[in-house]
């Protein structure tokens, strides 16, 4: 099944919760509401004409322009051998989503990470605490507006540029 297909029989069934087929440089995607996630990740996992199986990635994108936080789910099904990718727009001022470890397992780290790195809040997640920085890091690191504190419990985090330091040689 390709993703026009797909996402024609996700649009029957859920409505304006899934939107029109979006073209992008490596995929195509079809965008989906944030307060629909979970019901079509279920589908999408347990239909037999579609059965994806696997999340092969979980990434999230800051765009501020746009007021969002975009968190991208890529899909594949071992038994149809298709993929799929759905992106979901979360408010970026109170960027929350439901969280899809229970559809697909492989999502409670990877949440977790987008977590920690541009503060979109999991509901329903297992145990969203951070998972690369420390738990009193304050500010999320990937989000375009970050300022990083001139240092960390008496530790500088100001760094020489690399490019500066290869001059000297």
């Amino acid at each position: 099944m390709n993703t026009a297909a797909i996402q024609q029989f996700l649009h029957e069934r859920f409505g304006a919760a899934v939107g029109p087929v979006e073209s992008a440089r490596l995929f195509d995607y079809v965008e989906v509401d944030p307060s629909a996630v979970e019901e079509v990740a279920l589908v999408l996992r347990d239909h037999p004409d579609l059965a994806f199986d696997c999340l092969n990635n979980l990434s999230g994108c800051d765009r501020p322009t746009r007021g969002r936080i975009q968190i991208t789910y890529e899909l594949f099904s071992y038994v149809h051998r298709h993929a799929f990718v759905m992106k979901v727009g979360a408010r970026r001022d109170r960027p929350e989503v439901r969280t899809v470890e229970r559809v697909w397992p492989a999502a409670n780290w990877l949440e977790r990470e987008i977590y920690d790195l541009l503060g979109v809040i999991f509901l329903g997640h297992s145990d969203l605490r951070r998972l690369l920085l420390p738990d009193d890091w304050v500010g999320y690191p990937l989000r375009k507006d970050y300022v990083e504190a001139p240092e960390y419990h008496g530790i500088s985090t100001v760094r020489e540029s690399a490019l500066k330091l290869s001059e000297r040689r």
